[in-house]
């Protein structure tokens, strides 16, 4: 069964990918979705990215009780971990829940309305209008929003550990300017280009084949967000495996 559905998957996107009618429409709908994925999404990703650069600092200061080991190393240890892991992969998680929820509902709205199947009957290319669009939306603003979540975790590092004494300005600075290797930055965008494919493009599977009512498109929504998280986590493993 679960071939069945990555074979309807692949064939979804081959549909999808398919030259558009009219490229003005898309690009009008593009522009709506990277609003809509972007900018709409940027205070939680603000305010989640924030927390957790603070709260690692905290973590890593009170792991280290050795005298023999220099507080510069919280900053090295919070921005390598930040650019590598918690920037990418839990505001893909985040966005996982937030977006793809509501990918999935507003798909599967316009199937058990019958309004895919009035594009169809049009001559329109109803997986290419629907999901194109956020698709590319995806792909485009999911890296921004991880650089932006990288600079905010390692800023929240510093507030958090200098406001909580746990490491001093000066110490923080260096941690993070020494030793920096720009190639995390490369993994972590191929991570965030990966992510922001998954969150858009598995629940828009799910919405687009939902049978039913209100109900079954509810049980849709929550299956792309279980299944977004779990190919999230699985690809994240593939793309580090593969790069570092």
């Amino acid at each position: 069964m679960n071939f069945t559905n990555f074979g309807k998957y692949i064939l979804l996107l081959k549909a999808a990918f398919r030259r558009p009618e009219k490229t003005k429409i898309y690009l009008k709908s593009i522009f709506q979705q990277m609003e809509f994925i972007g900018v709409g999404s940027l205070g939680l990703i603000s305010i989640i990215s924030t927390f957790i650069g603070a709260v690692m600092t905290l973590q890593i200061a009170f792991q280290l009780v050795s005298d023999f080991i220099p507080k510069t190393i919280i900053g090295s240890v919070n921005r390598d971990s930040s650019i590598l892991e918690l920037s990418p992969t839990i505001s893909a998680i985040v966005l996982a829940g937030k977006i793809g929820s509501a990918i999935s509902s507003e798909i599967g709205t316009m199937r058990v309305t019958e309004q895919i199947d009035a594009l169809e009957i049009m001559g329109i290319n109803a997986p290419g209008y629907l999901i194109l669009p956020k698709i590319i939306a995806g792909i485009t603003m999911v890296p921004v929003l991880v650089v932006i979540s990288m600079v905010l975790s390692i800023t929240g590092g510093y507030l958090g550990g200098t406001l909580s004494g746990a490491v001093s300005a000066a110490e923080y600075v260096q941690g993070i300017t020494t030793d920096f290797n720009p190639y995390t930055i490369t993994v972590a965008l191929v991570k965030a280009f990966v992510f922001g494919f998954i969150i858009t493009s598995v629940p828009a599977y799910e919405g687009f084949y939902v049978k039913g009512g209100a109900l079954e498109v509810a049980q849709a929504s929550t299956r792309a967000v279980v299944v977004s998280c779990i190919s999230i986590l699985a690809c994240d493993y593939i793309v580090t495996q593969l790069l570092l």
